[in-house]
């Protein structure tokens, strides 16, 4: 139990963000561990969020969450950026250093690859080819996370090719840009799918995708968590697939902010899961 006084500020910087989630899951962990503080929903329009990051310091804040349409330009805004989140391309959080410079740093990578090993705990990025579907900001993360862990075979289908190309060639390594008409070709013998678009997300269009060259034994992963089973994921478990859902993803994201504002690293329980669940 924490016995210290301090009150720790953080919390979640976006435009719109009051559908986050972020804050049930912060406040979960502040109370579990007994710590003084709170994690708070920061509304900020693009046009004033040179103002809002830069008063972090100002209003004692220990950091911030970054999420849409923030995590670019938020970038520039920082002393430092950690070096994975520059080749990513983006941040997702924020820390104020004790000497008040501000950091930048993306845990979606990591947040990614602790929900395929909470799945399966022996999961490899080297076991086979990964198809990768989105070209978006989270792909950006999943990408690197995969070519970093070892992947020797990643293969980039987006509705725009010549993003997909772009990013192939930005990052280079295992990476190879497909149409979007051969996102089926491209599940032919692939160890892992990860749907990255907003396809099949509540509200949107579905994902028209046959799983049929996909291996039976290949995990399927959706980084969406609304809904927490996409038709993507449902089709995948009819046919005898392992399936991993965005919520892990989610929730693994934190960990690593929650531990540099808060200096306690929490875990994510089945408690926490059932509380985030119930708000989905």
């Amino acid at each position: 139990m924490a016995t210290d006084k301090h009150y720790t500020l953080a919390g979640v910087m976006g435009w719109p963000v009051a559908h986050s989630r972020s804050p049930a899951i912060h406040n979960h962990w502040i109370r579990q561990h007994g710590l003084n503080g709170s994690y708070v929903l920061l509304p900020v329009q693009p046009d004033r969020l040179g103002d809002a990051v830069r008063g972090l310091r100002a209003l004692g804040f220990a950091g911030c969450n970054i999420t849409i349409p923030h995590k670019v330009a938020a970038m520039a805004l920082m002393d430092r950026i950690d070096p994975l989140a520059a080749r990513i391309g983006a941040i997702n959080t924020i820390v104020v250093e004790a000497d008040g410079t501000l950091a930048g740093y993306n845990n979606d990578a990591y947040g990614f690859i602790q929900s395929l090993l909470d799945a399966q705990p022996d999961w490899r990025a080297d076991a086979g080819p990964v198809t990768v579907l989105g070209a978006g900001g989270a792909a950006r993360a999943i990408l690197v996370a995969l070519a970093e862990r070892g992947a020797k075979e990643i293969r980039l289908c987006n509705r725009s090719l010549d993003k997909a190309q772009a990013l192939a060639a930005e990052f280079g390594g295992p990476i190879r840009a497909y149409p979007w008409e051969q996102r089926e070709e491209a599940l032919e013998g692939a160890a892992l799918l990860v749907n990255s678009t907003s396809l099949g997300m509540k509200g949107q269009e579905p994902l028209t995708l046959s799983l049929a060259r996909l291996p039976r034994h290949a995990l399927v992963c959706d980084v969406i968590y609304v809904p927490l089973e996409t038709p993507l994921l449902a089709a995948a478990r009819e046919r005898g697939n392992p399936t991993v859902n965005g919520l892990g993803m989610l929730l693994n994201q934190a960990r690593p902010a929650f531990a540099r504002w808060f200096g306690v690293t929490p875990e994510v329980t089945p408690e926490l899961r059932r509380l985030i669940e119930a708000t989905l």
